[in-house]
């Protein structure tokens, strides 16, 4: 336990105590103690320099008590003491608020940086959750490309699907009528129709190298009623806009032969104008009709 605080004051208590038995004798030392009376008083003051202040109390009560002859030393000192006394409590009570100054200024710069460190975090955490929902959100859109982009396969797969078999019904649809096409032709001309194939031209009818005698360019009989044969198939089959070609191939007659064969179609009733002829010299003496659309 620190005693000397508790000296100090029973000290400064004496010689309070003392002071006014002397001070009508020695009216400087009144005038003194007053000042210290005073700094007593002030509850601004009176918890500080309490060292100083007995020290400018012995320093009155010396005053007071000394011969005429050594009052003004003792008068000079104990004004120093008195004068110290009072500075010496004004700056420690300064010094208290400055201290607690400082204290509320750390307090607050405490508080200030706790606030600045709570917006921080709760940014931060801001910013983080709107990062996770752009990631989020960019996830579902990826999920959701991929998602359409099968659906669009699907569709395609489909639609293929689709455009293969209503191909296949249009060629069977086709075949169907080229079928009873050919039953018709051959039912009403009692003739028969030659082999055909397809290729890119349409349907080709190619005639036998009998169907022209050597060296003629006029049909024999079995071979005009082929050909009659061929344009009733023609027109039981075809829609309008479809024409024959007629090609013929031989070094000096293909013209002539085309020719024949087309006067023969016209003659089992197709039309003159939709029959395009056309000879051609080569080795071979094939002679074919096409029934193709525009």
């Amino acid at each position: 336990m620190n005693l000397r605080p508790m000296l100090l004051a029973a000290a400064l208590v004496a010689c309070v105590a003392a002071a006014p038995a002397s001070a009508a004798d020695n009216p400087d030392a009144a005038r003194l103690s007053q000042r210290l009376t005073a700094l007593d008083a002030d509850s601004t003051l009176n918890t500080f320099a309490a060292y100083e202040r007995l020290q400018a109390r012995q320093a009155v009560s010396t005053l007071d008590q000394a011969a005429k002859r050594d009052r003004p030393g003792a008068l000079y000192v104990a004004e120093r003491r008195v004068a110290v006394a009072e500075s010496a409590a004004r700056t420690q009570a300064m010094q208290r608020q400055v201290d607690q100054l400082d204290r509320e200024r750390a307090e607050l710069l405490v508080e200030a940086s706790q606030r600045d460190a709570a917006r921080a975090r709760a940014e931060n955490e801001r910013l983080r959750l709107q990062a996770q929902m752009q990631a989020e959100e960019a996830e579902r859109l990826r999920q959701q490309s991929e998602a359409d982009a099968a659906a669009m396969q699907d569709v395609e797969s489909a639609l293929k699907g689709v455009a293969g078999a209503q191909t296949a019904r249009l060629n069977a649809a086709r075949d169907r009528q080229a079928k009873l096409a050919r039953e018709e032709a051959e039912l009403v001309t009692g003739g028969k129709l030659p082999s055909s194939k397809r290729d890119s031209r349409g349907e080709v009818f190619a005639l036998d190298k009998g169907s022209f005698g050597s060296g003629k360019a006029s049909l024999g009989s079995g071979a005009q009623n082929t050909v009659k044969t061929v344009a009733a198939y023609a027109q039981a089959s075809s829609a309008p806009g479809v024409r024959v070609d007629v090609t013929a191939a031989d070094a000096k007659l293909a013209q002539r032969r085309a020719e024949a064969v087309r006067d023969a179609l016209v003659a089992g009733g197709w039309p003159q104008g939709q029959v395009q002829v056309s000879g051609k010299a080569g080795k071979s003496e094939r002679t074919e009709l096409v029934v193709q659309s525009k």
